[in-house]
């Protein structure tokens, strides 16, 4: 073995091997020759500084230079790139040329391997906190949770756990408002991810549902006429804003019995609504999702 190629070695087991024990490592074959690969590097440079605190880096192998590197991976196009953790190669990413579609890859990689990034251990530091922070909003302690979530905040201000439960806690303290603050700074990619689309389902509820003075009144109103579903709508609104949940469920499921499609299919897109502001996992929810199947379909 020359000297070249045990300098070449060294270089390699310094920049993939003992980074990739703890950090997902895009490894990329490249030449200067290679017009692929200049387009390609500035994306993967990108894409690497944009999940360097998740553990991601870039290492780079030069197939004229460390031929015997390029050997050893049986590399006979370039670009060629792969992810190597542990020192195992994991992913074939050469396929992959946008931004899109190797932060994609990456985002799959990231859920299933365990990457020790910044990200990563701030995760783990916030989980509780999180859990701390909904329990509190669950038992009705809605302004406690509003402080513990600003807390959480500050160390992680973007994560969508904390924003999620940042809106429901003012939604639930009845600061409406602010919440609706906090869902106008919110990304279009963010208005996709599960967490966010539960707090503006709480938000829009919170909305719609307007206070009623006489409860009283509007069941009497049905007692005359069950078939007045405006007034039930009403009613289920009233309910909600009272925090009645099962009374709003089932008013709005009394519509959906009697005509599921009665106001382009209001009644059901409320109820979904709550179930979502809710939380789908909710075992109420998921009794109550019995109730929606059964009225639809039974």
């Amino acid at each position: 073995m020359s000297a070249q190629d045990k300098d070449a070695i060294e270089a390699f087991k310094r920049d993939v091997i003992e980074p990739s024990m703890t950090a997902l490592v895009i490894l990329d074959f490249w030449a200067d020759w290679c017009g692929p690969c200049k387009q390609l590097t500035p994306v993967l440079e990108k894409v690497a500084a944009d999940y360097a605190d998740k553990g991601v880096l870039v290492a780079k192998v030069n197939v004229d230079e460390q031929k015997m590197i390029a050997a050893q991976f049986r590399v006979q196009t370039i670009p060629t790139v792969y992810a190597v953790f542990q020192g195992q190669l994991v992913a074939d990413l050469t396929q992959f040329r946008t931004e899109a579609q190797i932060t994609r890859a990456l985002d799959q990689m990231l859920k299933q391997l365990p990457v020790a990034g910044e990200a990563q251990a701030l995760e783990q530091e916030i989980e509780p906190l999180i859990a701390m922070a909904e329990e509190v909003l669950a038992g009705g302690d809605a302004a406690r949770a509003i402080g513990i979530f600003q807390q959480i905040a500050e160390m992680a201000p973007e994560n969508p756990d904390v924003l999620s439960g940042m809106m429901r806690a003012l939604v639930a303290a009845g600061q409406i408002e602010d919440a609706q603050g906090f869902a106008t700074h919110l990304t279009e990619d963010q208005h996709k991810l599960p967490a966010i689309s539960r707090a503006l389902s709480a938000l829009a509820i919170a909305r719609d549902a307007k206070p009623v003075d006489d409860m009283g009144g509007l069941r009497a109103k049905l007692a005359g006429n069950p078939d007045d579903h405006e007034t039930r709508f009403e009613l289920a609104g009233g309910l909600m804003a009272a925090g009645d949940r099962d009374g709003a469920a089932d008013a709005l499921l009394d519509i959906i019995r009697a005509d599921k499609d009665w106001n382009e299919g209001a009644a059901r897109a409320q109820l979904l609504k709550l179930f979502e502001a809710i939380g789908l996992e909710d075992p109420w929810v998921a009794a109550t999702r019995r109730k929606l199947s059964a009225a639809l379909f039974g």
